[in-house]
């Protein structure tokens, strides 16, 4: 994909976040990978409803700016240790889901293997360390988890998604709220049934004839 295209499809991802209620004000950001370590980002200080091609910046390894007029966001230290610890990482997203926030916020971690698709796509989902954002803290805070987990929530802060790609890391944010308002669901109901383990092996084996890429935790609780 041609960066033009990357820029574009970065612009599309972030008014999905602004249109899902995911970002408020300047919150959430944005990264992809471009190769030679070079790094496109989201820039501080906007609305993600409002981000256009020419405002994302390419940046170094080391958050350098290389290219554009405007600061990478504040959050760019969280990005990077992404892509150090995960070589395999395409994209980067963190956004404020309402509902998976919530449990980041109640300190309540999505570890209930209790639907089918979410077993596949992304097993359990801790969370990670409160950190200080902007600071060194919230990459160290993460950096324990990326061995094991695609999606973190991150304490009283929200959400962190990473991808082979743009569109991967993107989903898998969709998936994690997606999971969080069932099991709030599940949960106002008397609670959520887990699958039996045997059938979690399974369906979590099911991972390589659907060619999910990125890591699994395997079955992994909590609580």
């Amino acid at each position: 994909m041609k960066e033009d295209q990357i820029r574009a499809a970065v612009c599309d991802v972030c008014h999905k976040i602004w249109q899902q209620g995911w970002a408020a004000a300047n919150d959430g950001n944005v990264s992809v990978k471009l190769g030679e370590g070079r790094f496109l980002a989201t820039p501080t200080g906007i609305s993600k409803s409002m981000i256009t091609p020419e405002m994302l910046v390419i940046i170094n390894e080391k958050g350098e700016l290389l290219q554009g007029d405007r600061k990478p966001t504040s959050e760019i230290k969280m990005h990077l240790r992404c892509y150090r610890e995960r070589p395999d990482a395409g994209a980067v997203v963190h956004a404020h889901p309402p509902t998976a926030t919530g449990y980041a916020v109640a300190g309540i971690p999505l570890d209930s293997y209790s639907m089918i698709e979410t077993v596949i796509a992304i097993g359990s989902v801790p969370i990670a360390p409160y950190g200080t954002p902007s600071t060194a803290e919230v990459p160290e805070a993460i950096a324990p988890f990326l061995a094991e987990h695609d999606v973190l929530l991150l304490q009283n802060h929200g959400a962190l998604s990473v991808g082979c790609d743009l569109q991967c890391a993107y989903y898998r944010m969709e998936t994690l709220e997606l999971f969080a308002k069932i099991s709030l669901t599940a949960h106002l109901l008397g609670g959520a049934k887990e699958i039996a383990r045997p059938d979690i092996e399974r369906l979590i084996g099911m991972r390589a004839s659907y060619r999910v890429s990125g890591r699994h935790p395997g079955y992994k609780h909590y609580h």
